[in-house]
């Protein structure tokens, strides 16, 4: 379902990517992962058609993200990290006018609307009486999520889905991506909560300036590097042990005083 090849983003002399691949098939839940910088927003744009690479290729659902970049948008949704919306709309407004970009008849698409905003428990008075710009960020963030899922694509890009919403909709959340990878749905879910993506990811893909540093299960790379914890392997590989120690010398600082 993702093909990447030799994938590279280069933003004047600073490498963002540099020269990822990678293949995803159908089905799996992939863990995108890396510290901040390491690349990974500039990767989920590229394969979402907002940033065209420097050099490399890519393909979703075997479509050429150069050649074919309409093609590849009607078949992907995007959570973007920023869950930007146009805050001048009411919820409804905004995810109407989403189905109409993809072609959904008006009274599908409000059909839709409807289940979704009940799985989230948002009433539909709150998507038609208050415009976005007056959304919690955690109910922005559950419209954001509907838009992606609206026209029910085969891939699915999330980056940093659970940041705003409460314990129960992130336990909402995370049963419906494992629901949609039974259901043959492909899932990039990129994240800094790394407990969540050890039990629900399939696989993961570490990356760091911009390289490509580990991919495959979570329990057989932890076991492969004796570090008990998907959190103690990102940590070893990505520098943050040093981190820790200049943190704990810090913390010392306080107690000398």
């Amino acid at each position: 379902m993702i093909a990447v090849q030799e994938l590279t983003k280069v933003f004047g002399t600073q490498t963002a990517v540099d020269r990822l691949t990678f293949e995803i098939p159908a089905g799996q839940i992939v863990g995108f992962l890396g510290p901040n910088g390491a690349g990974k927003s500039t990767t989920l744009k590229m394969l979402t058609g907002m940033l065209e690479p420097t050099s490399g290729r890519a393909a979703v659902c075997g479509f050429d993200l150069q050649r074919d970049t309409l093609e590849v948008k009607r078949r992907i949704g995007f959570v973007p990290e920023s869950g930007a919306v146009f805050e001048s709309l009411t919820g409804l407004e905004y995810l109407e006018m989403v189905g109409a970009l993809y072609g959904i008849p008006e009274q599908g698409a409000r059909e839709r609307i409807k289940q979704f905003i009940a799985f989230f428990d948002l009433s539909f008075e709150t998507l038609t009486d208050k415009l976005l710009g007056a959304y919690s960020k955690g109910m922005r963030r559950k419209v954001v999520i509907t838009s992606a899922l609206l026209h029910n694509p085969p891939v699915v890009f999330f980056d940093e889905p659970l940041d705003g919403l409460d314990a129960n909709a992130a336990v909402g959340f995370k049963a419906l991506i494992q629901t949609l990878a039974r259901e043959g749905k492909t899932i990039v879910y990129s994240s800094h909560i790394l407990d969540v993506v050890e039990r629900m990811c399939d696989r993961v893909i570490i990356i760091d300036k911009g390289k490509l540093l580990l991919d495959g299960k979570p329990d057989q790379l932890v076991a492969e590097h004796n570090t008990g914890t998907l959190e103690k392997l990102f940590t070893q590989l990505t520098g943050g042990a040093e981190l820790e120690r200049r943190a704990e010398d810090f913390a010392k600082t306080f107690r000398a005083t």
